[in-house]
């Protein structure tokens, strides 16, 4: 049998091209190997977002519309939204009452968030709180494995030690710990340098329109100390150059070429980049189109993916709730 993988999203807007090379493609292969399950990760929207809900319910179905046009199929994998299945809130609870404090305030990115977004606050018991949440996630479903980036390690390990005290506590082996899968997947910085958020507004949404996708890779960061056409580039500190690494690898050596010897200018090299991307996205935005016509079908894949979903949760909970003697 495949080994069980669980990943999820948040759904707190458009998704970008970040998401596409840094998860969805990664999903795409994944589901080929593992017994895969993707979540919708609403509550976990809620922990920063909870002062402005609003929109929430449109983005977790466009979110899903753009994981199915990318190439996520509901056939091979298990398709769900978070708050529709209660037992990750109780299996939450169950953990909330034996997780040490100290082990929430030591993990690194949340001090991280809370230096770095001063527009929210998140000086929460909810957001403090937020890898109980994701060991549930994890745990619920008993994963073997979690695809993770680096950044992510410290969580899953936490999830690792929820598990370990878990079990010792109870004197029953539930919960396993799973492995980090780290996952390789192309590091793709913002249109204007820095990391592509949406707070950022500094993206490349997956829908985009043609008309966008022009307009904002023109205004892309280049070569800073290229000033002139005549100037030799250096594409190594071009971000526009990085694009092409991930979008375009055979035109990227005869770029890096014509940018260090003065042969093409910056304008020129956006232009080009533009229309690559418009047409690398072309396939998925025709298949997007069809299912933004289609609500029905997403809501009936949502539906079947939370009936997988919660034959796995439900007897996870019963085996918790025995074990805690309740």
């Amino acid at each position: 049998m495949k080994k069980r993988i669980l990943s999820g999203m948040r759904p707190t807007g458009k998704l970008h091209l970040g998401h596409l090379v840094g998860a969805l493609n990664n999903w795409v292969r994944l589901q080929e190997e593992y017994e895969c399950l993707f979540m919708v990760a609403d509550w976990h929207a809620l922990m920063s977002e909870y002062e402005n809900p609003k929109g929430l319910k449109d983005s977790i179905i466009d979110n899903v519309i753009d994981w199915i046009a990318c190439g996520i199929s509901c056939e091979k994998s298990t398709i769900f939204i978070q708050s529709q299945v209660k037992e990750h809130m109780e299996l939450c609870m169950a953990f909330s009452i034996i997780t040490p404090l100290g082990w929430l305030e030591r993990c690194p990115t949340y001090k991280e968030q809370l230096r770095e977004i001063s527009n929210r606050d998140l000086s929460t018991y909810g957001f403090l709180g937020y890898p109980v949440l994701q060991a549930a996630d994890i745990l619920l479903y008993k994963a073997e494995a979690v695809p993770v980036g680096e950044d992510q390690l410290p969580h899953l390990e936490l999830t690792r030690e929820i598990a370990r005290r878990f079990n010792s506590l109870y004197k029953k082996e539930i919960f396993p710990e799973p492995k980090a899968l780290l996952t390789k997947s192309a590091r793709l910085l913002g249109l204007d340098g820095r990391k592509m958020s949406k707070s950022y507004n500094n993206y490349i949404a997956i829908s985009e329109e043609p008309k966008e996708i022009r307009r904002k890779v023109a205004g892309m960061f280049t070569d800073p100390l290229r000033i002139r056409l005549s100037d030799p580039g250096h594409p190594e500190k071009c971000n526009v150059h990085s694009y092409y690494a991930v979008f375009a690898p055979e035109r990227e050596k005869e770029i890096d070429s014509l940018c260090r010897e003065s042969k093409i200018g910056c304008t020129d090299c956006k232009k080009e980049l533009a229309e690559i991307l418009i047409k690398f996205l072309e396939p998925i935005q025709k298949k997007r189109d069809k299912l933004v016509k289609n609500k029905k079908l997403i809501s009936d894949i949502l539906d079947g993916g939370r009936k997988k979903a919660l034959l796995i949760a439900d007897k996870t909970i019963k085996e918790t709730k025995e074990a805690m003697g309740i």
